[in-house]
């Protein structure tokens, strides 16, 4: 499998461009790729909480879907350790926006082999959540007990995530 690509070329928020059109033909984006989000929420989702504890945005940026998969892990993992089942973890950023890549080779014979800017559409290569300032990335609704063990585990998933982050209690 290729190499991801540095995230610095996606963290700046861009209008989302995806060609619609009435023939399939002519529409750009061919296919999504597949999000690697494997659930969105975790827990005991049935009972009523009565505190929520936001992981929230603090920048306007774009995170990439597997850093936000990546940080799911490590807050489920610590919420399950220290409160068991009694907790509801929901995500609440979906990645729609489809980053794209117009890969350009380098080396002996290349100025044969690629399209240069001429197709530069990219191809489709991961998936991002947009996020505004103050957008809730997480929420974990607990009682009171818990309150101190969610802003732990929420406060673990920040260096995964490629923005300024802050902790917030309702």
């Amino acid at each position: 499998m290729a190499a991801i690509r540095k995230f610095s070329c996606y963290r700046k928020v861009k209008r989302a461009y995806t060609r619609k059109s009435r023939y399939k033909v002519k529409g750009y984006v061919k296919a999504t790729p597949v999000c690697k989000i494997q659930k969105f929420n975790f827990g005991d989702n049935k009972r009523t909480f009565p505190y929520k504890v936001f992981l929230v945005s603090k920048e306007r940026v774009q995170v990439r879907h597997n850093a936000i998969e990546s940080a799911r892990t490590s807050v489920v993992r610590r919420l399950t350790q220290k409160l068991g089942k009694d907790y509801h973890l929901q995500i609440r950023s979906y990645p729609h926006h489809i980053l794209r890549e117009n890969k350009m080779i380098t080396g002996a014979g290349a100025d044969r082999m690629q399209t240069g800017m001429q197709r530069s559409f990219g191809k489709a290569t991961s998936l991002a959540a947009q996020l505004k300032d103050g957008t809730p990335i997480f929420c974990v609704y607990v009682e009171k007990a818990g309150i101190p063990h969610a802003r732990m585990a929420l406060k673990s998933a920040t260096p995964k995530l490629p923005c300024k982050c802050g902790i917030e209690v309702q």
